[in-house]
């Protein structure tokens, strides 16, 4: 039986996403006829110039014709200046010259909090080594479509490291993989939204970009203080709100950590009201000055959804994070994450779970939580010295503090402070309605100390030039 000499070429063998028909076309015209297809796909840009072509042998047996009629054609439009061969890289559109290498792409990114981790120190030695034996040990069932919950294995190891490390009662069966806590936000938001909730409190002041996503999902955000013990509880009753974004292991961005009574009181509102805690448990692990604190989950699982990520721990890049549900919420969230997106990726996931089990990451967050003390030590001592004036808060824990600035607009200081290589942003920014002491909020996790130092000592130079 004669071989189709109608083409279709989707990547599985020529590599080549076009349809070419040379059906019922004469054996002596089909070069020049494939030369013409070719020459109007350069033309239109179907073909785009650097585009590289199969091989001449590869696309006659995708067409079912001699080699020698594609051979035939590449000639003539390298003849006529469309295409080009290069020693090594085969034949490619050329457009009527030699395109070269393309331009490499600009990464679009977008202004996030300060409070970044150092990317210098991704463990990527460890991270390889987990890769491989996680990659050696799915199973041919985990590469398809798996649980929307996240896969087991790590679902199970998350749920002993979070009893572990931050004394949350989660279940593996309540624990759903997301990616990072940006999509827990928003699928938190979605359910809320489903059930027909309009409004949802917020820290004030707090996360910009938590803000951002809730309002993108439908809901109004409504602004509740903050001070010293962290959220104003009674505030929040009167609010009329039945669902509330908290950070109290360390208040973003104040630094706060929310008292004792304040937590019962929290979850003694949700309780009496019918409402929901989201706790965004963004750094945690890194405390330095005192004994780490419980998450809020752990005194009131049946009330508050527990949010985690390794943005901080690992990177932001890795965009992994964990939702742990109270009970009788699971298939709601489950059904959410499966809408959303079906599921996370299994590779990154297979290697986080190997990550925990292995100790890899216990390790690995010893080593930052001393690191990032050093460079924190490094900046405030350096505020001592060279700002002495100046205030200091929000030290204890995370990658960031707080300095309040007497009787400076700090929207002006904190560009003066970008320029002198500090990540500073105005603390007033960060809120909505509570009015705040002047302040800059300062990330210092991906910074090294000399540079930290350095970057205090030209502000306190360039202010001083102004006075």
């Amino acid at each position: 039986m004669p071989r189709s000499t109608r083409g279709v070429f989707d990547g599985t063998t020529s590599g080549l996403l076009l349809e070419v028909e040379l059906a019922g076309v004469a054996r002596g015209r089909r070069a020049e006829t494939l030369a013409g297809q070719l020459r109007l796909a350069v033309r239109t840009g179907t073909l785009p110039t650097g585009t590289r072509l199969p091989a001449s042998r590869t696309l006659a047996a995708d067409l079912g014709v001699s080699r020698g009629v594609v051979v035939r054609a590449y000639d003539q439009l390298v003849a006529e200046g469309y295409l080009a061969g290069r020693r090594g890289s085969g034949t490619i559109v050329a457009g009527g010259s030699d395109p070269g290498p393309p331009a490499p792409l600009r990464p679009i990114t977008r202004s996030s909090n300060p409070g970044l981790p150092s990317g210098g120190t991704f463990p990527r030695a460890a991270w390889a080594r987990c890769a491989a034996r996680a990659l050696a040990a799915l199973t041919d069932d985990e590469l398809g479509y798996g649980d929307p919950a996240g896969l087991p294995r790590l679902r199970e190891e998350l749920a002993r490291y979070l009893g572990r490390v931050r004394a949350v009662l989660a279940p593996p069966e309540r624990v759903v993989v997301v990616n990072g806590f940006a999509q827990a936000s928003r699928l938190v938001a979605d359910v809320l939204c489903g059930g027909g909730t309009t409004c949802i409190a917020v820290e004030d002041p707090g996360s910009i970009g938590l803000r951002d996503q809730l309002t993108a999902s439908g809901l109004t955000c409504v602004p509740v203080p903050v001070d010293d013990e962290g959220i104003q509880v009674d505030a929040l009753a009167a609010s009329g709100v039945h669902a509330v974004v908290v950070t109290p292991a360390h208040q973003f961005p104040t630094g706060a950590v929310t008292s004792p009574a304040r937590r019962h009181a929290l979850l003694e509102w949700a309780r009496s009201c019918g409402g929901l805690v989201l706790e965004d448990d963004y750094d945690a692990e890194f405390r330095y000055d005192r004994t780490p604190i419980g998450a809020l989950q752990g005194l009131g699982p049946d009330v508050v959804l527990y949010g985690g990520s390794v943005s901080k721990t690992l990177a932001p890049g890795v965009r992994l994070g964990w939702l742990v549900v109270p009970e009788h919420l699971v298939a709601t969230y489950r059904d959410a994450k499966y809408t959303a997106d079906l599921a996370r990726g299994v590779l990154d996931q297979a290697t986080f779970a190997e990550l925990l089990a292995s100790g890899e990451m216990d390790r690995h967050i010893r080593h930052m939580a001393a690191e990032y003390r050093h460079r924190r030590d490094h900046l405030v001592a350096a505020v001592v010295s060279s700002l002495p004036d100046w205030d200091v808060t929000g030290t204890a824990a995370g990658l960031h503090l707080v300095l309040h600035t007497p009787g400076r607009d700090d929207e002006a200081l904190a560009r003066q402070a970008q320029a002198c290589g500090l990540d500073a942003r105005a603390l007033s920014r960060y809120s909505l309605e509570s009015p705040s002491r002047p302040g800059l909020v300062i990330g210092y996790g991906h910074q090294p100390p000399g540079r930290l130092s350095a970057a205090v000592e030209a502000l306190a130079r360039a202010l001083g030039r102004e006075r």
